[in-house]
C-alpha cells in the first residue's frame, strides 16, 4: 500500500500551513508524504515564519507558496485545514478519505512592533507544534487515521 499523502491547507500558504507541513513531515519521516497549499497562495513564505521556525530547528527558506492545482490528481488521502477560510474556500479534492480542521490565528495579520509580531508568530508556531506532534504520534501509534 502507498504511504499516506497529507495536504495541509490555509489561505495564503505563507505561515500556518508551511509551519505545520515542516513539523508533520519531520515527525512522520518517510512514513507519509506531507505538503501544503493555499486557497489564495501569497507567492512567498512570510519572513517571520522562516525566522521563528529556524529558532526550533526547521528551515523554511527553500519552501514555496503553492496553490491547489498540483494536488487535484486524486492522490491526496488526507486534508487538514488550519484556518476557517480555507475550510470554507477549498474544494473537496478527489480521492480524499479523511478531513481534519484545526484553526489557528493568522500571525501574518499581527500588528505592533516587530517583537510583538514575532511573539504572535511564536505563539502560533508553538500551538501548531503541539497539535501536529499529537497528530503524528497518533498516526505512528496507529490510533489516528491518516
Amino acid at each position: 500500500m502507498d504511504k499516506p499523502r497529507i495536504l495541509i491547507l490555509c489561505t495564503g500558504n505563507s505561515c500556518r500551513s508551511q509551519m505545520a507541513e515542516a513539523v508533520l513531515q519531520s515527525r512522520l519521516g518517510d512514513r507519509a508524504a506531507v505538503a501544503s497549499a493555499g486557497s489564495k497562495p501569497s507567492g512567498c513564505i512570510h519572513p517571520f515564519a522562516i525566522r521563528v521556525m529556524r529558532e526550533i530547528g526547521f528551515d523554511l527558506s527553500s519552501h514555496s507558496s503553492k496553490g491547489l492545482d498540483g494536488f487535484m490528481d486524486g492522490r491526496i488521502t488526507t486534508t487538514i485545514t488550519v484556518c476557517d477560510h480555507a475550510r470554507e474556500a477549498c474544494p473537496v479534492l478527489p480521492g480524499v478519505r479523511y478531513r481534519y480542521h484545526w484553526a489557528f490565528e493568522d500571525p501574518a495579520h499581527a500588528g505592533g512592533t516587530e517583537e510583538e509580531q514575532l511573539a504572535v508568530f511564536r505563539r502560533v508556531r508553538d500551538q501548531i507544534v503541539f497539535v501536529f506532534d499529537a497528530y503524528a504520534q497518533g498516526l505512528l501509534e496507529g490510533s489516528t487515521e491518516s
